[in-house]
């Protein structure tokens, strides 16, 4: 019996140990992008190894870290001691970069690929009965319509014309739901107004004011906001066909308190370009800037782009402008530093502790997301998010996540 009992538990343990390898190698990704000279983290296990051709990757006598030190494209083979081969990671190593810091707050217009349905709704039609065309047909709150009857659809209004067009004759809709393109097909319900309608609602666009996180004169590109602009509705990132980066005007600053996060509001109409937005993502927004002048830049305070290793505990400074047209330096202090982070923006705990910026704007508030933040000369990431229940605490993403989704091809 004794026998028995220990051999499962041996078969147990054995099937832990393989699962925890799976999982191991499952989180293991194909493709990684890293700067010269920095630490490639891959979360390995015992007997993991990684290999690359000779001279290319270096490993740490002290840290067992591994390290290319050549810019371009890399092929890193995983492997189990050393024997059986794994898979194979493509690592993309990026020079060295310098950015200018901004910290200017500015306006984000973004226009998104097809229409998204941010809402449903009953129809009551000219017979003052109520219908649901869409019901039974799949289409859902966060879905995007791109086609009608084959027919592109780039806006709401076009896709009125095109619902009025039908004269009720069922229409064939291409859509996307959850990046999984979809067909279905909807009668449209005449009302009493002699309009036709699928009990949709959609939306085209989305604006608002954030703050200009990095300019990098070597490629004229920005980085702003530091996370990624979601639908106020569906709470799904907006897949975008393109946006427009235009000045902003602050028209008030709503202090923030502890339980009730303030927020800059400003408006974007009526103002002048400076860029165009090409990526939309969950670390920030990214484009090139046309218009230089518009922000104010000082181009005299180009600096390195810090590496994880060189961020420290303590005091720091982060950069924003908080009356249309100075950008003043408010000091802060980094809490928490979590370097193993490569999967979302809150890289960082942060703390406003510059009294002047405390009675402006009571700490963190809607609008500073984006913030550049400085620390020995180095520019090391952005303000992204506050603290609901302390407005002087938040969090921040790194300054490589921002460089690297920058330079990703879109």
């Amino acid at each position: 019996m004794y026998k028995k009992f220990l051999k499962k538990i041996v078969i147990f343990i054995f099937l832990c140990i393989i699962y925890i390898y799976v999982l191991v190698i499952e989180a293991i990704p194909e493709k990684i992008t890293i700067f010269e000279g920095e630490d490639i983290s891959l979360k390995t296990f015992f007997g993991i190894t990684l290999h690359a051709e000779e001279d290319v990757l270096t490993v740490s006598a002290n840290t067992g870290q591994k390290t290319i030190h050549t810019v371009g494209n890399e092929k890193v083979s995983v492997s189990l001691f050393d024997k059986l081969f794994i898979k194979s990671v493509d690592v993309s190593v990026l020079p060295k970069t310098t950015v200018i810091p901004v910290g200017n707050i500015a306006g984000v217009k973004l226009y998104t690929n097809g229409v998204l349905v941010v809402g449903m709704s009953e129809i009551e039609g000219e017979d003052n009965k109520t219908y649901k065309p869409y019901e039974n047909t799949g289409i859902e709150e966060g879905d995007t319509i791109v086609k009608i009857n084959d027919n592109l659809v780039n806006s709401t209004d076009e896709l009125i014309e095109k619902v009025n067009m039908s004269k009720g004759e069922k229409v064939e809709i291409e859509y996307i739901h959850e990046e999984e393109t979809k067909e279905c097909s909807i009668t449209p319900v005449k009302t009493n107004e002699e309009e036709y309608k699928l009990g949709l609602w959609v939306r085209d666009s989305a604006a608002g004011v954030g703050t200009v996180t990095f300019y990098e004169p070597a490629t004229q590109s920005f980085g702003a906001l530091g996370h990624g602009i979601t639908d106020i509705d569906t709470g799904d990132l907006l897949n975008i066909a393109s946006g427009e980066f235009v000045t902003a005007e602050i028209l008030n600053i709503k202090k923030g308190e502890d339980g009730n996060p303030g927020k800059i509001q400003g408006t974007v109409e009526e103002q002048e370009t400076i860029g165009e937005i090409t990526k939309n993502t969950e670390f920030g927004i990214y484009g090139k800037i046309q218009d230089l002048s518009s922000l104010n830049i000082d181009t005299s305070k180009e600096m390195e782009v810090a590496m994880r290793d060189e961020i420290e505990l303590g005091k720091a400074t982060i950069l924003c402008s908080l009356d249309n047209q100075t950008v003043k330096e408010y000091e802060i202090e980094i809490t928490k530093i979590y370097k193993d982070n490569h999967y979302n923006n809150k890289s960082m705990e942060i703390k406003v502790t510059d009294e002047e910026l405390i009675e402006k704007t009571g700490g963190i508030i809607q609008g500073m997301s984006g913030a550049p933040i400085i620390q020995n000369g180095k520019f090391i990431g952005a303000v992204t998010h506050v603290l609901v229940n302390s407005s002087t605490e938040g969090y921040a993403i790194f300054g490589d996540l921002m460089l690297k989704q920058s330079k990703q091809v879109k």
